[in-house]
């Protein structure tokens, strides 16, 4: 007969971990207006798909029509059409565009400087001009580089997820650079302020106080005034594990150190599975 591990009450770590993924998809489904203070979104294709079907799915429930009977009427998923019957806008459902580092990017100043001077200066100038300077890439790859909008952009572009992690990060841990790269981003869309200074607020609970769970019930109620229906679906979690929340804010104890040691016993099972004795494995965990 297997032995089943009990399940451990969550920590505070838990939390903190499960608002990160709210606040990812919360910073994604606001791409469209964060991204104004980079360059344009793009409009191609599927944008246009993306705003057609956002408009079938809100005329079908304007008429009184059920989620489930949009998916079967339009072929698509069920989770698909609540995600368009969430947001308000078609716009709040186009993602900024993603871009990698690439070799052009040391020579994004020169290249800006020139087509300030000159906006008619050909790419193959250009080309010659970065490649006498040092640059190893290919044509191919920066005349992308230039017809995206890349070089005339403020800022090089940001991706949700790392703008998500500039918020989930201690203030004092960022670099000036990233400090004021998010303070644009942010202040360029609404639900970002508010995004942001609820990350913030929800922080200081995660330091233990006995007048926390008076603060938690005042932070659940300012989140959910907010349009963030991600960190909505946050807070009823929050109510459904409600004594191990506020547990998790007001005491000081905590399992962490348990969880550490079970995590290491875990990982040294792994590396001798199939391999070695019990009285080996004691002896590393003892040793260790």
């Amino acid at each position: 007969m297997r032995c089943r591990t009990p399940s451990r009450p969550p920590t505070a770590g838990t939390y903190w971990h499960n608002l990160g993924d709210a606040v990812g998809k919360e910073v994604a489904g606001h791409s469209a207006c964060w991204a104004k203070a980079g360059p344009p979104l793009q409009d191609g294709k599927r944008a246009k798909t993306t705003r057609e079907r956002w408009h079938q799915v809100h005329d079908l429930l304007g008429k009184g029509v059920g989620l489930l009977e949009c998916a079967r009427r339009l072929n698509v998923s069920l989770n698909t059409v609540k995600r368009y019957a969430r947001v308000s806008e078609p716009e709040r459902l186009q993602r900024a565009p993603q871009y990698r580092p690439t070799l052009v990017d040391p020579y994004r100043d020169h290249l800006r400087r020139r087509r300030s001077d000159d906006p008619a200066v050909p790419v193959g100038h250009l080309f010659n001009e970065i490649k006498a300077l040092g640059y190893q890439g290919s044509f191919n790859l920066l005349y992308p580089y230039i017809t995206q909008g890349r070089v005339e952009a403020d800022r090089l572009p940001i991706s949700p997820r790392r703008l998500a992690r500039l918020l989930l990060t201690r203030p004092d841990s960022l670099k000036d650079e990233h400090r004021r790269l998010l303070d644009d981003l942010t202040t360029a869309c609404p639900q970002m302020i508010d995004l942001a200074e609820l990350v913030r607020g929800f922080a200081d609970l995660l330091r233990p106080h006995e007048d926390n769970a008076d603060r938690l019930g005042t932070w659940i109620t300012t989140t959910r005034t907010c349009d963030l229906p991600h960190l909505h679906a946050f807070t009823r979690g929050l109510d459904q594990d409600h004594d191990a929340v506020h547990a998790a804010v007001t005491l000081p104890f905590h399992n962490g150190g348990t969880e550490g040691v079970n995590t290491k016993t875990k990982r040294i099972m792994r590396q001798m599975h199939g391999r070695a004795s019990f009285a080996l494995l004691r002896h590393r965990i003892l040793l260790a």
